[in-house]
């Protein structure tokens, strides 16, 4: 059988994207994801995403794999790739959906200026929400010592329906990601592992960020990550509500409003389509 994709890119965080839409269970197994995900092997990409249909009275809903298999609960710049995707599938004029995702419902919106705002929701920040063992269950993990590699960083925790691990850092680009990535993502005081983001604040408008993303390792961008990292930067002072993050594939505009809803605004750019054997 052959099974139908296309492949997205959101600031080079790439996807595999599925019309789902016809069966409420993926596609594809975790173990055929890993294949499709191989970038020698397969089709390469950080993670597959499949168009569901929607749950509780949302549009559509949104699941992904990892390249490594495992299931997160959300992705920033996955659920742009997915909207322009949709979008496309209905060919409908229509621009803005809410979709179900296992963190939450999602309001992604087309602009007209061709990127993707989306509305993320508001940031949980106790930690047995996150969840962290880190500081007691109610308690916020806000500016807490961290011992990883020797070393002690000070770190604060946010889910954006997904946990992260943010630190500011002097030269983001100094950082021995691949060594410090995989430490922070197993510590024991994250029980369902973490991401882990490294913010080098250049102005309090503009910050540089590198990410080590559970289950994919080293991105090019994370959209969770730069949505976590502003409301870090927030709630240590070293933040405007409104940044842009530069990542290693691009910026992201993020927007910790006074309601308390996070917004994120960046592209998502359609690569090429084709059909594999499964």
């Amino acid at each position: 059988m052959n099974l139908e994709f296309t492949k997205y890119q959101g600031l080079g965080n790439d996807f595999i994207l599925i019309d789902n839409r016809e069966n409420s269970e993926p596609l594809l197994t975790p173990e055929q994801a890993i294949q499709w995900c191989d970038r020698h092997f397969g089709i390469g990409a950080d993670g597959v995403i499949f168009a569901l249909p929607g749950e509780n009275g949302t549009d559509y809903s949104m699941r992904i794999f990892n390249s490594d298999g495992s299931e997160p609960e959300m992705c920033g710049n996955g659920i742009r790739c997915l909207a322009h995707f949709i979008a496309e599938l209905e060919a409908s004029g229509r621009t803005e959906y809410r979709i179900h995702t296992l963190g939450g419902v999602m309001v992604p919106r087309l602009t007209a200026e061709g990127q993707v705002q989306v509305d993320m929701g508001e940031p949980q920040l106790v930690a047995a929400q996150i969840p962290t063992t880190l500081v007691q269950g109610e308690e916020k993990a806000i500016a807490i010592p961290l011992e990883v590699a020797g070393q002690t960083w000070n770190v604060t925790c946010v889910s954006m329906g997904n946990p992260h691990c943010i630190t500011f850092v002097e030269d983001v680009a100094a950082i021995p990601l691949e060594t410090l990535g995989p430490q922070f993502e197993h510590h024991p005081v994250f029980p369902q592992r973490t991401n882990t983001e490294f913010i080098q604040v250049l102005r309090s408008d503009y910050v540089k960020m590198r990410v080590w993303e559970r289950g994919a390792g080293a991105t090019l961008a994370c959209g969770t990550g730069a949505c976590a990292s502003v409301v870090a930067g927030v709630l240590n002072s070293q933040c405007d509500r409104r940044t842009t993050v530069e990542l290693p594939g691009g910026c992201l505009e993020i927007e910790w409003a006074t309601n308390g809803r996070v917004y994120m605004s960046g592209p998502a750019v359609q690569v090429f389509k084709g059909t594999l054997a499964i």
